[in-house]
């Protein structure tokens, strides 16, 4: 079987690689003949596999075989099903570039497969985070690029046809949310500048995430947008895509760190290298050679560990105790110091306090003698204040009086000026009235004139003719009334202008009795305001004469509020005194309490010398207990150690970090710090009794 797996394993390159030696390569797989090609690495590597324990890489080892067991039934039910491609025969009327894409599907199907297997297995048996440098992850990098190159559709441009299967990658940014810092990293990265480099980071960054089967299912979920980018008979199109997402999800269990800064991923050529997947012969009839010496080997490695932590512990308890010597002798160095200054404090304070008892002293006498000084000018300065109050009252009272009284001589003397105004315009209108009366008279005399001159001349001509008196009778009948009518009218305008005089006689002496009158009140309102007037410059002077006063009471004032104000800078002086006082005072309760803390850390660590000490010799009879134990193999024990029962699917193995024995989940629940490990690990019942007895007789 060994044989058939290893031809198996040389031939997918060649195209006629058919589905007995796929079937076979999976047969190959699930035989656990593969525990001894583990082992065999194991022993290529002694040193890169002491960096893990025991009991992690038989796990990780059977892992790796249970899912190189799974992989090949996989690909035998897909075989059978007929998903893996079969070659066609001479009869079949198929196009041939359908058989040689076949063909190419079912190489890089089983490549894919040889691939994973021996990453996986060369990564559990190196047991460590993998690097960009590791031979078997770059072939497994190279390889899936070929894969998700094929089938790939050209993409014309103005350079020319572009094949890049990043473009199919990008569509995991739209259809998978958590890979959009992904794909923002990628396109952030200077170094990278074509698309092949981008698709490699980004299938770098996608295995360091654990997530590139997870990325490449959501891909194949949506064929119809992968339809744009592949050909229809391409791996990502086909069923093999799905396969090769199975065989992905083994990667899970890896961890790498791949750094992408310095690496050019540009110009790589991407060369399947199958020197890797050749195997040596010998290594099937020697398994159970190499598995004794594998197991001698991990309990060797397992000791050697356990040693070096020990070892490890030791040097620094060792280094924690010099670290401790070393700060108690400066601390007794410091609180010597702090002694022989906290003595010359104290003198400093005894000091300090008779010369601020002696400038209290002093400081309250001129305190008192400048109170008694303040309070009498204060009493006397209140009586004259009050004083000077009391007549600015009494002066502001009679102002406001005779400012009322003149407001209103001022006001009568405006309605009399008011009236004196409307009697002259009175006059004016009256003058003007007689004037126009004058002239109506003189045009009336006038026309009296005229109807005299026309009188005379129709006697004139009365006498000269005679005869035209007759007919003309009449006519001066008729004027003669209008004569008549004129003369009435005279008359009457002559008895309006008696009347008109008269009335104008009347206001002229009344205009005079109101200017006599008016002169008189202008008199003695001028003799009033001249009165005023004197008045209002005795007090304006007596106002003058309180300011002066007031302003020597207010430089008085000044004074004091000076001397008070010096008296606040000598009580201010006096406080910051106490303050200095208070301060040297809270120093020395500080130095004491340093004092108190350094004696109690020297108390300290005093114990935990004691302590380190006590520890130290547990560590070695720890040690020295523990290089008599065994790391059991997990085919060795079928029974529970403590219960003696049988393990099974539900009751499982686990091992005893302490003695190396396996228990049972119920017989080994419980969890210690142990020397050799940071954290808390599953310890035995037994070994968790002995353990808690060790700390509880050390304390």
């Amino acid at each position: 079987m060994a044989e058939g797996g290893q031809s198996c394993e040389v031939v997918p390159a060649a195209p006629a690689a058919g589905e007995s030696e796929g079937c076979e390569a999976a047969a190959a797989a699930r035989t656990p003949s593969s525990a001894p090609e583990l082992r065999g690495g194991g022993k290529e590597r002694p040193a890169e596999d002491s960096r893990w324990p025991a009991p992690i890489l038989s796990l990780a080892k059977k892992a790796s075989e249970n899912l190189a067991a799974g992989y090949g039934s996989a690909l035998k039910s897909a075989a059978l099903v007929g998903l893996v491609s079969k070659p066609l025969s001479n009869d079949s009327p198929a196009n041939p570039t359908k058989f040689h894409m076949m063909e190419e599907r079912s190489n890089l199907m089983n490549m894919m497969k040889l691939s994973v297997k021996v990453l996986i297995q060369s990564a559990l048996s190196l047991g460590r985070t993998l690097d960009s440098d590791f031979p078997p992850l770059q072939q497994f990098f190279v390889v899936m690029e070929h894969c998700l190159k094929h089938g790939l559709k050209a993409k014309k441009s103005f350079i020319g046809q572009n094949k890049s299967f990043f473009g199919p990658l990008e569509m995991v940014e739209k259809l998978c949310p958590e890979a959009s810092d992904l794909a923002t990293s990628v396109r952030n990265l200077p170094e990278l500048k074509t698309p092949i480099g981008r698709g490699r980071a980004w299938l770098y960054l996608a295995v360091m995430q654990k997530k590139l089967a997870d990325y490449l299912k959501v891909l194949l979920d949506h064929k119809n947008l992968l339809s744009e980018f592949y050909e229809p008979d391409a791996l990502m199109m086909e069923e093999e895509g799905a396969v090769i997402i199975g065989l992905l999800v083994g990667l899970n269990v890896i961890d790498a760190n791949l750094c992408l800064k310095g690496e050019d991923l540009d110009t790589q050529v991407a060369v399947i290298d199958f020197s890797l997947y050749l195997k040596d012969t010998q290594n099937s009839d020697n398994s159970k050679e190499d598995g004794g010496i594998t197991a001698v080997l991990d309990q060797k490695h397992y000791v050697e560990e356990l040693n070096r932590h020990l070892s490890c512990t030791v040097g620094d308890l060792q280094t924690k105790i010099e670290c401790l010597e070393k700060t108690n002798s400066k601390l007794q160095e410091e609180l010597a110091a702090a002694t022989d200054r906290i003595r010359a404090l104290q003198e400093e304070q005894q000091e300090l306090k008779q010369e601020n008892e002696l400038i209290r002293e002093r400081s309250e006498k001129h305190v008192e003698v400048t109170k008694q000084d303040t309070k009498v000018e204060l009493e006397t300065y209140k009586q004259s204040r009050q004083g000077l109050d009391e007549m600015y009252s009494d002066v502001w009272k009679q102002l406001k009086e005779e400012k009322r009284i003149r407001t209103e001589l001022e006001k009568e003397l405006e309605l009399q000026i008011g009236m004196k105004t409307e009697m002259e315009i009175a006059m004016k209108l009256l003058e003007k009235d007689t004037h126009e009366k004058q002239d109506t008279l003189v045009a009336l005399r006038q026309q009296l004139e005229e109807v005299k001159a026309i009188n005379l001349q129709m006697f004139n001509k009365s006498q000269n003719a005679e005869g035209s008196l007759q007919q003309k009778s009449e006519a001066i009948s008729s004027f003669e009334g209008k004569t008549d009518q004129m003369m009435s009218s005279v008359k009457q305008m002559e008895g309006r202008l008696q009347h008109a005089e008269k009335a104008r006689q009347v206001a002229e002496e009344k205009n005079v009795k109101l200017k006599q009158e008016l002169g008189g009140k202008i008199v003695t309102l001028k003799q009033q305001l001249i009165q005023l007037d004197n008045k209002c410059l005795t007090l304006e002077r007596e106002l003058k004469s309180e300011k002066e006063q007031r302003q020597t009471l207010q430089h008085q004032l000044h004074q004091e509020k000076d001397t008070t104000a010096l008296l606040k800078t000598e009580l201010q002086q006096v406080e910051g005194l106490k303050r200095e006082l208070r301060k040297l005072q809270e120093e020395k309760q500080q130095l004491e309490k340093v004092c108190e803390e350094q004696e109690q850390a020297l108390q300290e660590m005093g114990l935990h010398l004691s302590q380190s000490k006590l520890k130290m010799e547990d560590i070695k009879e720890v040690n020295k207990a523990l290089k008599g134990h065994t790391w059991l193999k997990d085919d060795e024990a079928t029974h529970c150690k403590q219960c003696e029962k049988e393990f099974s699917i539900s009751r499982r193995k686990h091992h005893c970090r302490n003695c190396g024995d396996i228990f049972c989940n119920t017989c080994s629940s419980n969890e210690l710090a142990l020397p050799s490990y940071p954290k808390p690990v599953r310890v035995c019942d037994t070994c968790h009794t002995l353990l808690l007895q060790r700390c509880s007789s050390s304390s």
